[in-house]
């Protein structure tokens, strides 16, 4: 059998540079071979033309790219399931241990511990490193014990512990003469693991000092070019996000890095309660007696309700995988209270659609517009789209973009009316909640 090697997984860090893990791996004393697999647990369900396969594909080919150019090696690219893909690497060489950086959502936690009894069973180690939070989600703990179910103490905490930490950004990009010297590893093409080219692209960041220091006079104004379109790129790793950190830090207030913490709070609430995507963290919540109209759920996939800004929002997501984080509350707020419809249904939909999709957010956000999670809106607090609109969209920029037919014959009547809705659904609420 060959040397003995070092194996470095990239899932959620598709780059070379402040890669904690990868660092950790390159300094093993070993060679280090790259891999990343197309995991059919997660690809199966997907839509073909699904735009997220096609970044991480285009961003493997770059990293391959990369390292063929200036390193004289590769990134080893599979398609099937982790637990086969290892065994046979295992089994084809002798692996010291299997590097990575944690993944906290259900799924990934399951499948990180089968691979770490696989990987024992050929006496290698597998070392998970912390690399896309700053805490860990057990991390983060109240002073009597406990860990947080309220954003803003959590967010004070989180700011008290990290005064006192050491922000090294990974010097990893500076050793890739330690991997595994192999230009020909294996690749995957979009075609053979059944995907086509979509037509929607995830858009580069805008991470300016410019935009965080404006962000908390532009974030909820839809029209503008407000936001830093950052989520792909820290759903996906294209960006280390200690870097990401240190740019908040140099803003002129907090609201840049008060977001990023949300995304911390909502994988420590998904990591303590694996299973609120199915179940509401206010259990009864589930007591809800949902419409669940599948014709209403159309008109609102589709941006047809007769509520402009609800329909901007729809439509800007079909149209481009993204949507406006204002609009997200807005349209989920109108799926769950207007129409009485199950978040689960709107938090798979958008699951199905987000180039940024990530499960903890997601659900946290949905359950957040439904009243049933944690931190959530009173149920009592139903958006009104049309003094949303006079707030956010005063003279219908963004929505005329998106819904030009608007305030024409062409566009419809509301298909329900707001002040009965309200009410249909505060007696509706009021009857599961009061039980």
């Amino acid at each position: 059998m060959a040397d003995k090697i070092s194996i470095f997984w990239h899932r959620r860090d598709l780059r070379l540079q402040d890669n904690v893990g990868l660092q950790k791996a390159l300094e093993s004393g070993y060679p280090v071979l790259p891999v990343f697999i197309f995991d059919r647990h997660i690809l199966d369900p997907l839509p073909k033309d699904d735009a997220r396969v096609n970044f991480i594909h285009e961003e493997l080919q770059k990293i391959r790219k990369q390292l063929q150019e200036q390193n004289q090696t590769s990134i080893a690219v599979y398609y099937g399931y982790p637990q086969e893909i290892f065994k046979q690497l295992l089994t084809d060489n002798d692996v010291e241990a299997i590097y990575t950086n944690e993944d906290y959502e259900p799924y990934a936690t399951q499948r990180d511990e089968e691979i770490k009894e696989l990987a024992s069973s050929f006496s290698a180690d597998f070392k998970a490193y912390k690399d896309q939070v700053i805490f860990h989600p057990t991390e983060v703990q109240k002073q009597s014990g406990g860990y947080y179910l309220v954003f803003t103490p959590y967010m004070k905490q989180w700011k008290k512990m990290f005064k006192g930490h050491d922000l090294q950004v990974s010097n990893s990009e500076d050793l890739l003469d330690n991997l595994y010297k192999n230009k020909k590893l294996p690749n995957v093409e979009l075609n053979e693991m059944g995907f086509e080219s979509s037509s929607i692209k995830v858009p580069d960041h805008n991470l300016t000092d410019k935009l965080i220091n404006n962000y908390d006079d532009t974030r909820d104004v839809p029209a503008m070019e407000g936001t830093s379109r950052l989520s792909p790129h820290l759903r996906f790793g294209t960006i280390g996000y200690r870097q990401v950190i240190k740019t908040a830090l140099e803003a002129k207030d907090d609201t840049f890095l008060n977001e990023l913490i949300w995304r911390e709070f909502y994988k420590s609430i998904m990591y303590h309660y694996p299973e609120t995507p199915e179940k509401s963290f206010k259990s009864e919540y589930d007591d809800i007696e949902w419409r669940n109209d599948e014709d209403e759920f159309e008109r609102w996939k589709k941006g047809n309700t007769g509520y402009p800004i609800v329909d901007a929002g729809m439509r800007q997501l079909n149209n481009t995988g993204w949507m406006h984080n204002r609009l997200r509350m807005i349209t989920g707020s109108f799926l769950c209270k207007h129409l009485l419809i199950d978040w689960r249904w709107g938090e798979r939909y958008f699951a199905e659609k987000l180039l940024d999709f990530e499960l903890s957010s997601n659900v946290g956000g949905w359950q957040w517009v439904a009243g049933s999670g944690v931190d959530a809106a009173p149920y009592f607090r139903v958006f009104n789209p049309w003094t949303q609109t006079e707030r956010f969209d005063k003279e219908k920029q963004f929505i005329k973009y998106w819904v030009p037919e608007v305030d024409t014959n062409e566009y419809p009547k509301p298909m329900v009316d707001h002040k009965m809705a309200r009410e249909r659904c505060l007696s509706t609420y009021k009857a599961a909640v009061k039980k």
